[in-house]
């Protein structure tokens, strides 16, 4: 008896700049995996949800659109920034509205070097660096609290007040402490900045010391800030999963996705672990406008975005079938520019396509 396929709901949100570009390549992509494994299906509704509606509207999310959001499984997201719009409005606009209302409080980061990749660091070995990056998701300095007073006079004062509480850091550092329980080297690294931020980071720290002898199995350690840059330069084998708040998770995991070859190859998956609401993947480039149009991003990012869908779904063997290829077509040779390479986004993507065809084709 043949096993009822699958029909999974995907909201697209290409957005801005080369996330058009590389979302586009991403779901030719998975619907020829569909097609080839056949048990599954992708159901994708397409978002114009953008910075030029915003110039035409005066906003990013027409009314009801989160609610629609909501009927989805899964949102697939590009990127979003234009030159024409500030960027504290496009994200507020956008992307930040998404992650707060759909209850995506967890941003997961991989982090490690593809095969046919190289990382910038001196000897840096590919099993060297191979880090999973739990950034808070909805909270510290993106809580979106604070204003400006004495508005356009020289007395104007503005201030951003970052917003911590127990539910949502004990809630992050349960899944950092699962992610990294699930893990081969059970080790977690807490990210912290308590000895200049005394209340908020200590509350971050004091929430860690309490749940760590709750996951015996799991070794852990600190580290402030500034000095775990120096470690994730001059010592990657020492780390393996990451915890961090908002703000210190964003700018850590770009530094990791560069570390790792580019930040063209980075993927995230903004998560609701409660499953109330639907997840959102997109890769961490963002919109690049200096080369969009010219059909040379790298889509394997979004490519690995799309994997880390798949697997969310529960779509294990299409989410390691599409990873397999696209690292293939990495030790291949078939690179952009930004990693060493000469081929455009359509060559990648027809390359990551074969290799399907010719894996899944043998495999049938």
């Amino acid at each position: 008896m043949n096993s009822v396929r699958k029909t999974y709901r995907i909201a697209s949100i290409p957005g801005d700049g080369i996330g058009v570009e590389v979302t586009e390549q991403a779901i030719r992509v998975l619907k020829r995996l569909e097609q080839l494994l056949g048990t599954f299906t992708l159901d994708f509704h397409n978002y114009d949800w953008s910075s030029e509606r915003y110039q035409k509207t005066g906003e990013y999310i027409p009314a009801g659109g989160l609610e629609s959001l909501k009927n989805h499984d899964a949102i697939f997201f590009g990127a979003v920034g234009s030159p024409d719009v500030a960027d504290h409005i496009s994200l507020w606009g956008l992307i930040l509205p998404i992650r707060k209302m759909l209850g995506q409080y967890v941003n997961v980061r991989p982090i490690r070097v593809l095969p046919g990749l190289s990382s910038p660091l001196k000897n840096c070995n590919t099993e060297d660096l191979d880090w999973v990056m739990i950034r808070e998701n909805s909270e510290g300095e993106y809580a979106g609290q604070g204003g400006i007073t004495h508005e356009k006079t020289e007395y104007a004062i503005a201030n951003d007040i970052a917003v911590f509480t127990r539910r949502g850091i004990e809630r992050t550092m349960r899944f950092a402490f699962e992610t990294a329980a699930s893990r081969p080297r059970k080790h977690l690294t807490m990210v912290t900045k308590s000895n200049a931020q005394r209340y908020g980071m200590v509350l971050w720290d004091n929430v860690f010391n309490e749940l760590a002898p709750q996951y015996p199995e799991v070794k852990t350690d600190k580290m402030l800030v500034d000095a775990m840059t120096v470690r994730m330069v001059l010592n990657p084998p020492s780390l393996d999963t990451i915890v961090a708040t908002n703000l210190h998770g964003d700018i850590l995991s770009d530094l990791a996705a560069a570390l790792a070859g580019s930040i063209g190859v980075a993927p995230s998956s903004n998560l609701n672990p409660t499953r109330r609401f639907p997840s959102m993947f997109e890769p961490i480039h963002g919109s690049a406008p200096d080369i969009a149009g010219r059909g040379v991003a790298n889509p394997v990012g979004t490519f690995w975005c799309a994997a880390e869908m798949l697997a969310w779904l529960g779509e294990a063997k299409a989410s390691q079938s599409l990873m397999e290829a696209v690292e293939c077509v990495c030790a291949g040779g078939i690179k952009t520019k930004d990693v060493q390479g000469t081929a455009n986004t359509l060559e990648v993507t027809e390359a990551v396509i074969r290799m399907l065809e010719m894996d899944l084709a043998s495999s049938n």
